[in-house]
């Protein structure tokens, strides 16, 4: 994984635009959690949750969980 921020590279070798703490997020997420269960799950504040939570969204030009499952799905196939 790269540094904090820096883009990591993805299964295809192209530039993957999530960090690996959003993917962790994103997944998550994608299960159902809460954001105050993720927070407990990758040992964050919820504000923090939610913070990458809107990171997701934003570079994933996506506006709800339901859409954030979908990718994450998408993603690892």
């Amino acid at each position: 994984a790269g540094a904090r921020g820096e883009e990591v590279l993805g299964l295809t070798g192209q530039a993957d635009p999530l960090t690996h703490r959003e993917k962790e997020v994103l997944t998550l997420i994608a299960r159902g959690l809460r954001n105050s269960d993720v927070a407990q799950a990758l040992g964050l504040a919820e504000s923090t949750v939610a913070s990458h939570i809107k990171a997701i969204y934003r570079k994933l030009g996506i506006g709800s969980r339901a859409e954030a499952a979908w990718h994450a799905r998408h993603r690892a196939a």
